[in-house]
Parts: C-alpha cells; structure tokens; sequence
C-alpha cells in the first residue's frame, strides 16, 4: 500500500472526492493543495471515450495557451538551408545530419522537442524507432515539420504544445504553475479543455469526456468540469 507524506495527507482533506468543481474552485484547490517547496506545474488530464485505433477517433493537435505553460523548451532544429532563420527564431540547437549522428552515437537527448523542414525527414526517418517511442518524431500535425522552421521554433518557444491521446484515451498536458494567477491558470485550462471539446469525432457516440482532473506536481487529483461538457 502507498505511503503518503502528511503534507499530500493534509492536502487530500481539503478535496472533496465526490465532488466535481467548477475550473474556478478547482484551480483554487490546485494552488492551495500544493505540496512541494518549488513552483510546480498545474496540469489536466483528461479521459476520452474514443477509440484512438481508429484514425477519426485519435486526438491530436497543438494548442498555444493564452498564458503560455511557464516552461522553457529546449528546441532542436533541423534543417540545411535556413539555419540562420532557426538560430534567430531562438533555436537552442541547429543543424542538420551532424545532430542526427549525435543523437545515434552519444545517445544524446538534451532537448525537448524537435522542429524540421520538410527536407529532413527522409534522414529523420531512418531513426524512428529511436526517436519515436520517446515521442520525439516530427510530424507536420502538430507544425513541427514546416518550410516556416524560424515560426515554428518561436511558437514553440511562446509556450505552444502538442498533445496526443494515448491507446486508453488518456490526454495529459502541463498548463501552467503554480505561482501563475488563478484567473491565468483557469483561463488556460478552459482553452484546452475547450479545444478537445471542440475536436469530438462525431462518431463518438454518448458521453465523449468522461472525466476531468487537475493537479499539481505530486498533488492530489481535482475533479471539475465546465459550462458546455458533453
């Protein structure tokens, strides 16, 4: 049986588990139940009733939050022609196969995410099963394969993020701190929410959001909902 330390114990009596709160009441509960001494990040997860085998029915997608995630994402950008425009779209790491050798001979993963152009992806592809399973494969969904390498990096940069639903229909994305405003963190937990709302497949039939819960970095779990759920 887990152990809890007494200051989740403390924290888990001020939330009501049968209760589903409002955004408001949850990101309220979120910045009060905090139990680590940093400034730890706020994030959703979310249950879907989708079936993410079938192609219609897999969620995915980017979203740029109104308040950005308050993390810095180390960006790696390759491409051959426009790494100029990718160092000063503020590119943390440029180049081309001699990033891609780093990658394969060091093991290296300093980064977070990778942008390309579209001439990349041939050598890209020949290390999917490196890349991929770490989920670090491009792809021109969620903008990260792009001609518009400098946009994409700058996006990235503003707090934009992707989000994937898993094989359960389980979606987990960060959005925001802690130490954000309770007023910012709502409204980015609306947008997101709002936007998965907004990509139900309409051969989903019943209730498409089973569940919502909020919480912070080693917090308990908060249910809410909001105005519009289905």
């Amino acid at each position: 049986m887990k152990k809890y330390s007494k200051k989740y114990v403390a924290a888990a009596k001020k939330v009501d588990s049968s209760k589903v709160y409002s955004i408001e009441e949850a990101v309220k509960l979120a910045k009060e139940t905090s139990v680590t001494k940093f400034d730890s990040s706020v994030g959703v997860s979310m249950k879907l009733n989708v079936n993410p085998t079938l192609a219609d029915q897999l969620i995915r997608g980017t979203i740029s939050l109104p308040h950005g995630t308050g993390k810095t994402r180390t960006v790696l950008a390759l491409t051959r022609n426009k790494q100029e425009e990718a160092k000063a779209a503020g590119a943390d790491f440029v180049g081309d196969v001699d990033m891609l050798e780093k990658i394969k001979t060091e093991n290296w993963f300093g980064f977070d995410v990778i942008v390309c152009t579209p001439d990349m992806m041939g050598e890209l592809g020949k290390m999917g099963r490196l890349l991929g399973p770490k989920g670090l494969m491009p792809n021109p969904k969620t903008g990260t394969v792009t001609p518009e390498i400098g946009n994409a990096v700058k996006e990235i940069k503003q707090g934009k993020i992707s989000y994937r639903v898993d094989k359960n229909g389980n979606l987990n994305v960060g959005c925001g701190r802690v130490s954000f405003s309770e007023g910012d963190l709502a409204e980015n937990v609306l947008a997101f929410v709002d936007q998965i709302q907004k990509a139900r497949p309409s051969t989903v039939k019943g209730t498409y959001v089973k569940t919502c819960v909020l919480h912070t970095t080693m917090g308990p779990g908060i249910n809410f909902t909001y105005a519009g759920r289905n």
